[in-house]
């Protein structure tokens, strides 16, 4: 499979076939001030996730600015780039991010007419680990890396056959298709989950059913039961009788983290999954399966870290704060987050209720340096409290879609760590297709 293949470069190939490597708009072109809360999308470095662009928290802009930058319009086949920070992110246009724009501190790469090149096997390459590396080790800037045109430009390609391309993208793809599936399902899923905590715990949608004399919806009469019919006032305004109003850190244990000696090489290395900042999951993820560190039972022995058991809610405290995981299996984590654990023995009440109060705890972060969380900001929000058995109902109703979620994530990280080793081994010829068709569509069919 490996005989004619040529040694190219990328912009060898958009030559060839008509295409061009392009910055996207300066600062100038495109101020702060242009951007809207709706519009159309801007796709900048903090987008760009592994081989897909983010939608959440993107920029948007209006379709007057969009046209005034019309040269910067993304279409499908374009490849977006990092140009600077993590320069080794980029990520494949699809048919529903066409129109939208690259933004300021992004490359766009245009095939063309894909007569030599496909443009997915090339995005494919470009996610390559010695791509990568070679990127790095060319970014300009002493500070933050920096890519330019002439830089990608100038990225080394060893490219098949049009046919042998298609053939590894076609296979590449199914994978990535069905990671895509995977995390989608977790969207809807957890999308399910908030709108199911809001109607009890923020909208006391049950309570309010009962009051005007009517069963509460999308429940059985036992559950309905559990639900007061009527309110009472108190500090946070009407709230369902006999439910209480108190400090969050009342309804929740605070464990705090910490760091073995780095210096101690026994300490790590085991099979301890050790949390940071990093390792938080995407927001419909929502658990934390496994981390990009582990300590072993020395480390957690002689550090002020402590094994957080599988349920606990994580919330990163200093610098980045308000991220959030829900432990999928026991693990440690650093002394830069909290772990919360629910008084009532709950997982996702906590969980779902540290969600709902962030963004006001991201506010009362205060710190000279970095933004901090501290075990009094935790205090100084209230939330209004059920009765354990409420609590008790909604963990047993969520328990099947959270169990779903957690098993969607790890197929979808199982799926990626196979197309991550296949990647390589396949667009560098060194493995035929016939040899791994068969083992991925027995996976492709288990992932479901």
């Amino acid at each position: 499979m490996s005989f004619e293949w040529l040694n190219t470069t990328l912009g060898e190939i958009c030559g060839a076939q008509g295409g061009a490597i392009q910055t996207g708009p300066f600062g100038s072109q495109l101020h702060t001030s242009d951007y809207k809360e709706l519009g159309i999308p801007v796709v900048m470095p903090t987008n760009i996730s592994e081989g897909g662009i983010d939608e959440g928290g993107i920029a948007r802009i209006d379709s007057f600015d969009v046209e005034r930058l019309s040269q910067h319009k993304l279409r499908i086949g374009d490849i977006v780039f990092s140009r600077r920070g993590d320069v080794t992110k980029s990520a494949l246009v699809r048919p529903h991010e066409v129109g939208w724009l690259c933004g300021t501190g992004c490359l766009k790469v245009r095939l063309g007419d894909e007569t030599i090149a496909d443009a997915k096997f090339i995005s494919y390459c470009l996610r390559l680990p010695e791509t990568k590396e070679w990127l790095i080790r060319h970014a300009v800037g002493a500070t933050m890396p920096n890519l330019n045109t002439g830089i990608l430009s100038a990225v080394p390609i060893n490219l098949p056959p049009l046919k042998a391309q298609l053939s590894i993208a076609a296979t590449l793809g199914a994978l990535d298709d069905r990671i895509t599936l995977l995390r989608e399902t977790n969207t809807t899923l957890e999308a399910i989950a908030q709108a199911l905590f809001k109607s009890w715990f923020i909208d006391f949608d049950p309570v309010r059913a009962k009051a005007e004399g009517l069963e509460p919806g999308g429940m059985d009469a036992v559950t309905a039961a559990l639900f007061p019919d009527s309110f009472e006032e108190s500090e946070l305004g009407l709230v369902p009788k006999s439910w209480k109003t108190v400090p969050f850190t009342e309804t929740i244990v605070v464990i705090g983290g910490g760091t073995p000696k780095t210096s101690v090489a026994d300490y790590w290395g085991g099979d301890i999954p050790w949390f940071s900042v990093v390792d938080a999951p995407k927001k419909s993820d929502v658990f934390v399966i496994d981390t990009e560190k582990h300590i072993t039972a020395a480390g957690l022995n002689n550090s002020a870290t402590k094994l957080l058991p599988a349920g606990t809610t994580i919330i990163s405290a200093r610098g980045t704060v308000g991220r959030l995981a829900l432990v999928g299996r026991n693990m440690a984590m650093n002394q830069s987050c909290y772990g919360l654990c629910g008084r009532a023995g709950d997982s996702y009440f906590t969980y779902f209720n540290t969600y709902r109060l962030v963004e006001s705890l991201k506010q009362r972060a205060h710190g000279s340096v970095f933004d901090t969380i501290t075990r009094d900001t935790l205090a100084g929000v209230s939330i209004v409290y059920p009765s354990e058995r409420i609590i008790c109902e909604f963990e047993t109703t969520l328990s099947p879609m959270m169990e779903r979620i957690k098993e969607n994530l790890k197929k979808a990280q199982t799926l990626t760590q196979l197309r991550d080793a296949l990647l390589p081994r396949l667009i560098s010829g060194k493995l035929r297709l016939p040899e791994v068709e068969a083992a991925i569509e027995t996976m492709l069919s288990e992932a479901v």
